[in-house]
């Protein structure tokens, strides 16, 4: 049954002061139309809301159960409004977000920590995901934004991205190798543990063609997704691994890592979305844009993001 809100209110002024003519004057009426509304709003309920005599008002039963529901539904639909706007500027709602290992490693859980601080009506649902799973789930429309590492400059097409971190691809190494010891000609000879081409394509060929540059056909002994296995794989003695610097938090024994300046091997990590951005998604760029900026101590202007 679709019941007015203006009755319940109406019902609730005279449910408080228990006189018609109060209400009334409380409601900005007259005596008679309040009566007729009660009268109205008791038929379509089918029930006596309040006993009346010449000197009295007093509430049945009924009324005062209604009393308790009709208070919670207007205060719901006087914080309606507020809601709504809050899902329009994107301070309330659902973000599904997935991210790489990687950047696990780094400063997203910082970041998230504070988005949840900051925006508490925000939802968030996270989903540790490569780029080439990202990339089915943009397609079936199960995630909203994503984090997703790949060579610089060479994010994926149709989407607009933020770039969240761009750093140095370090050695990891078996301890047992003297990793520090190890020339940069010892090192491309060693077998290579890396993460299949699909799950980030520009990244691995970069690799590849380092290894090529050098004269290096690279061996490649294993391959596996998640970065925190490749470090396993290496602490074991299956080869050597380029992994981003932000792997260097996840300590594992029997692993060193090493960086190479003149390597020139570098990793980005991308916030990618689609277009039209949703409210929340834009929240989020805006609150680890500035979240990053804070962190380096630098005056930047805001993000902008940029559509391959």
């Amino acid at each position: 049954m679709n019941i007015d809100l203006r009755p319940l209110r109406q019902f609730i002024a005279l449910a408080e002061d228990l006189h018609f003519g109060k209400a009334a004057q409380r409601l900005h009426m007259t005596q008679p139309p309040l009566t007729q509304a009660i009268q109205l709003l008791e038929g379509r309920l089918g029930v006596k809301l309040f006993d009346r005599t010449r000197r009295s008002v007093a509430l049945t039963p009924a009324g005062e159960a209604l009393v308790l529901h009709a208070r919670r539904l207007l205060a719901a639909a006087d914080e309606l409004p507020r809601l709504v706007q809050a899902a329009a500027e994107g301070f309330s709602g659902q973000l599904r977000l997935a991210f790489v290992s990687s950047i696990a490693y780094g400063p997203l859980p910082a970041w998230l920590r504070s988005f949840r601080e900051m925006h508490p009506d925000v939802q968030l649902q996270l989903r540790e995901a490569t780029l080439d799973v990202q990339l089915q789930a943009f397609g079936v429309d199960e995630i909203d934004a994503g984090f997703v590492l790949h060579a610089p400059g060479a994010a994926p097409a149709g989407f607009a991205v933020w770039t969240a971190l761009q750093e140095p691809l370090v050695l990891a190494a078996s301890d047992a190798a003297g990793t520090g010891a190890l020339a940069m000609k010892e090192v491309l000879a060693q077998p290579l543990v890396i993460f299949p081409r699909d799950i980030s394509p520009s990244l691995y060929d970069a690799v590849l063609a380092f290894y090529r540059g050098h004269g290096v056909a690279p061996r490649i002994a294993q391959e596996a997704i998640q970065m925190q296995t490749i470090v396993n794989l290496v602490s074991v003695g299956m080869g050597v691994s380029w992994v981003p610097q932000s792997l260097t938090q996840l300590q594992r024994p029997g692993v060193a890592y090493r960086r190479f300046p003149g390597a020139r091997l570098v990793s980005e990590t991308s916030l990618l979305w689609r277009e039209p951005i949703l409210p929340v998604v834009q929240r989020f760029v805006a609150h680890v844009g500035g979240e990053r900026r804070a962190g380096q101590g630098l005056r930047q202007s805001k993000p902008r993001p940029r559509r391959p």
